[in-house]
């Protein structure tokens, strides 16, 4: 009797411990990113992550669990970006990873996804090999890529009709791809003139921006194009001006727009630069709006551009979790085909051709305001209005 009793009161209590582990139950993400290396971008990125992360959780969750999240540094070193993912994947049994910030080391975790058959919600990494050249049906990238910003940028750039470019660029992938598409895009749309480069590439994150820029000076460059960002892009604009190397004479400029590097260049903001970027204190749109009161209430500071990412690249997980109703690889690849996301930028889908999303930037020009760098005359691009067409498409990736 004594033993009925004792093994139906340890069912009964096998019973609620089970009970209790399903009504607590999460879904495990694994993100990888460049923390420490990168922190003007990436403490702003978690922070816009985890209010998109708490919003789902106050609202329930998805399909009644809870999201968690399981943040790892990747020290900058795809090698290092690798072995974290494996560790995800195989110790702490995360559903899918996300994240990453320089595109080699996006490209490194893209790889892995593919050998491992792990889904990969790239939200950063600018490079065009990341959905296209390098592309695989385990691989989605949330931001707009280097081709797709510099095609943004280029009709203003031929309308200048200068012949002699000097392209600054820090040498890695990132980098070389933002460069190729800017030479290619730029000599047709501008086949008539003729174009001719000079290139200046320099160490991530260890630029001799003095002897770029008299280097630039010497070669009498008519333009430039600029893909330098954080550090190197501060000391660039630094002697460029100390230099008079962008006096009457026009910079188009990736990502120089943004207030992570704003705000650290204050009122040494070069102005009248053509640039991608993101004047959050200036875009009201219903969606933005929310999102930027919710953030600041949350946070008592404005977003950055990576704030945003981070944020659609959670509710982006989120809504596929959700049309899938599984964690199966299979089934959530299904699910994030032309996917529809609500982002701070209005709906964005994820091309079932190419696995990339329609996420846009804005474009306009650099100027001062009360000694602060601000974006004026900007127009928002929508990304699908700059993307390869489905036969571009079909050339470019992996099939």
């Amino acid at each position: 009797m004594k033993r009925t009793l004792l093994a139906v009161s340890l069912s009964v209590l096998s019973l609620l411990a089970t009970s209790a582990s399903f009504a607590q139950a999460t879904i495990k993400i694994g993100e990888i990113n460049s923390y420490k290396a990168q922190p003007a971008f990436l403490e702003p990125y978690k922070k816009g992550w985890e209010l998109a992360q708490d919003e789902i959780n106050k609202a329930g969750g998805v399909g009644g669990k809870k999201l968690e999240t399981i943040f790892r540094d990747d020290n900058a070193n795809p090698g290092d970006a690798v072995r974290v993912a494996e560790e995800l994947v195989a110790r702490e049994k995360v559903a899918l990873i996300s994240g990453t910030f320089l595109s080699n080391i996006g490209l490194a975790v893209g790889d892995f996804a593919k050998q491992r058959k792990v889904l990969f919600v790239a939200s950063e990494p600018l490079s065009d090999k990341v959905t296209w050249g390098n592309g695989n049906a385990y691989t989605y990238r949330l931001r707009a890529s280097t081709y797709m910003q510099t095609t943004m940028l280029v009709p203003e750039a031929a309308k200048l009709n200068k012949k002699r470019w000097g392209i600054v660029y820090p040498n890695y992938e990132y980098g070389q791809s933002a460069a190729a598409s800017f030479k290619k895009l730029l000599i047709a749309a501008q086949p008539a003139g003729g174009v001719e480069f000079i290139e200046q590439a320099a160490p991530l994150g260890k630029i001799d921006a003095g002897a770029v820029a008299q280097a630039l000076l010497d070669a009498k460059v008519d333009a430039i194009f600029n893909v330098t960002f954080g550090a190197d892009l501060q000391k660039f604009v630094r002697e460029g001006n100390t230099r008079g190397l962008f006096k009457d004479r026009p910079v188009v400029s990736l990502l120089s727009g943004e207030p992570e590097y704003l705000d650290t260049l204050k009122d040494e903001t070069p102005t009248g630069w053509l640039v991608t970027g993101y004047p959050w204190e200036q875009i009201n749109t219903p969606e933005h709006k929310a999102f930027r009161e919710a953030y600041l209430a949350k946070y008592n500071d404005h977003p950055r551009l990576g704030s945003v990412v981070g944020y659609a690249t959670m509710k982006s997980i989120a809504a596929m979790l959700k049309k899938s109703g599984s964690t199966d690889t299979a089934k959530m690849q299904v699910a994030m085909k032309n996917l529809v996301v609500d982002s701070p930028f209005g709906k964005i889908t994820w091309r079932g051709q190419d696995n990339q999303s329609t996420m846009g930037a804005y474009v306009g020009r650099l100027a001062q305001k009360d000694g602060k760098g601000v974006m004026s005359g900007w127009r928002y691009v929508d990304g699908k209005d700059v993307q390869p067409t489905d036969e571009e498409v079909k050339r470019l990736r992996p099939q």
